[in-house]
């Protein structure tokens, strides 16, 4: 449930008090822009970088673990590599993908 902004009333003290204000209106920000935009030429770059370089040991760790079914563990290695919870998720969804794919072919 999200909180109701209380609304100020211009009246120094008791419920409501303080000086009437306009909410600002912000722009977004500009790494949720970055997020949104992914062209076919930094999608092509990265998958060629990922192509030269490989995997980082923690994302072959990762990899092992996700290949043994233990889900769990993969995240909690993720989380303490990434920092949270949601990079972490994000990154072992991205590996678990890599591996169906070489399942496929």
């Amino acid at each position: 449930m999200a909180a109701t902004p209380i609304v100020k009333s211009g009246i120094a003290c008791g419920y409501k008090s303080g000086h009437v204000t306009a909410r600002r209106q912000l722009k977004a920000s500009a790494a949720s822009a970055k997020a949104n935009n992914k062209s076919k030429h930094n999608k092509f770059v990265r998958d060629l970088v990922r192509e030269v370089v490989g995997y980082a040991p923690y994302e072959r760790r990762i990899m092992e673990l996700l290949k043994n079914s233990r889900d769990k563990r993969a995240r909690k290695l993720g989380k303490k590599r990434l920092g949270t919870l949601r990079r972490s998720k994000r990154k072992v969804d991205e590996l678990s993908e890599v591996l169906a794919s070489a399942r496929r072919h």
